[in-house]
């Protein structure tokens, strides 16, 4: 399972980056596969596993901020494993040819 979530606190003013990075820093802590970039947040593994990643993330940003904003997008696909390497390089060879 890939999910992709955002997570942003809400009421704390427009920079939002030193919320955002205690989330970020609760996925990599986690030792699962993930990647970040400008928007979102993915993590790949098992559901329980990546739904804890979540639930403890959003603590993170809602430790310090008293209004949470989440979105959450979930690719659900049992037996598949390195999803995040595997779909990009899908795409790649697609734009290579």
């Amino acid at each position: 399972m890939i999910v992709a979530f955002s997570v942003s606190p809400l009421g704390v003013g427009e920079d939002v980056g030193e919320y955002v990075a205690d989330a970020v820093r609760v996925v990599r802590e986690s030792g699962l596969p993930n990647r970040t970039d400008a928007m979102f947040t993915s993590v790949e593994g098992e559901w329980d596993e990546v739904m804890d990643v979540v639930k403890r993330a959003v603590a993170a940003v809602e430790a310090r901020a008293g209004r949470v904003s989440l979105v959450l997008k979930a690719d659900i696909r049992p037996g598949v494993t390195d999803g995040l390497t595997s779909k990009v390089e899908t795409v790649e060879r697609y734009l290579a040819g």
